[in-house]
């Protein structure tokens, strides 16, 4: 276990507070016209050759654009964490072709992986008529609050495309993991250090056959002098005691991951942005922490909140190094993301 104490002030542009860049546009790219043109051409393009999801970033060619993924890939992974692309003009699209127009984006990123046990490479994050408190249920697949969470997987990029907004509700929100620890380092090391310790976390049906319905790992571990979080949503710690009350959080951890959801919501030190159709956003899923208020829909059908997901794994030479205790994990990722299940989980 790394001791807290022994552990310096994280100083990081991804160590950022919300005040600092909540009135800022330093974490927004605006597609200019020649971009929305070239993004034209691209879905012209792989709409005339007949391509399906999932194909390669040759499929969508971005000549000019290319270049501009690359120093937004860079900013995510060593700059602020996280970047919203805004602009792409949704109402001129069908749902089908903003598919395809985010694939090709993505493809341009990295590799995409499956998100869940019906092999979606592609995911839908919508209200499924599920709650948090059914076990075998995502949060995603919930219109309820999230706490501050990474992704289950700890894949690299997390990007969602906003195919239509909520009735009311749903914002986003993101903090940085990196803050956190130093708030942490500050105000209770003793947290800090239980947080380097290993937790038990449900798979919520996503299991992998022949593993168990858990995994276990760090909430902070340390790799070559960089800090990566993987602090997921609270119920998946509470509900990984179903398979043995030993896997239940111990008091201290619950403490610690009480005060981590505390810190993270702290009006200073997060950021709220609500989506606009047609919005991309990317997050760093090593660094930063994203949550989403409670929303609800539009009664009719076919206006329900609606964003496309994807989880990018990027090459190891440029994604974030990853200490020994996440390798199992990591594996997963390396391997293609959570492997699809002849009996899909529900």
């Amino acid at each position: 276990m790394t001791a807290a104490t022994a552990l310096p002030v994280i100083n990081d542009p991804a160590a950022w507070a919300g005040p600092r860049i909540q009135h800022s546009d330093s974490w927004i790219y605006r597609f200019d016209v020649a971009a929305l043109a070239e993004l034209d051409a691209a879905l012209r393009h792989v709409k005339q050759a007949g391509v399906s999801i999932p194909f390669g970033a040759g499929g969508f060619p971005l000549p000019r654009l290319s270049g501009e993924l690359e120093k937004i890939l860079h900013d995510v992974e060593h700059g602020q964490g996280f970047k919203l692309l805004r602009g792409i003009p949704r109402a001129r699209y069908s749902d089908a072709d903003c598919e395809l127009l985010y694939w090709g984006l993505g493809a341009h990123l990295g590799r995409p992986i499956s998100q869940n046990g019906r092999g979606h490479l592609l995911g839908h994050v919508r209200d499924e008529g599920r709650t948090q408190a059914d076990p075998n249920a995502r949060a995603y697949q919930t219109s309820q609050r999230m706490d501050f969470h990474t992704d289950l997987l700890p894949m690299d990029l997390l990007g969602l495309f906003c195919l239509r907004g909520a009735k009311r509700g749903g914002a986003s929100k993101i903090t940085s993991a990196l803050t956190i620890h130093n708030v942490l380092r500050e105000e209770r090391p003793d947290l800090l250090n239980a947080l380097y310790e290993h937790f038990h976390v449900d798979w919520r049906g996503e299991e992998p056959a022949g593993e168990r319905g858990f995994f276990t790992l760090p909430m902070f571990s340390a790799c070559r002098g960089k800090v990566t979080a993987r602090i997921v949503s609270l119920p998946y710690y509470d509900s990984a005691a179903r398979h043995g009350g030993q896997y239940a959080p111990g008091a201290l951890q619950r403490e610690a991951l009480v005060k981590v959801q505390e810190i993270a919501n702290r009006p200073e030190l997060m950021l709220t942005m609500d989506f606009q159709e047609g919005d991309i956003q990317l997050v760093n899923n090593h660094i930063m922490l994203h949550a989403r208020e409670a929303y609800e829909d539009y009664p009719e059908p076919g206006r329900e909140r609606h964003l496309l997901r994807m989880w990018i794994a990027i090459d190891d030479a440029r994604r974030r190094p990853l200490a020994d205790a996440l390798n199992a994990q990591y594996r997963w990722v390396a391997r293609g993301g959570i492997p699809r299940k002849l009996v899909p989980a529900a």
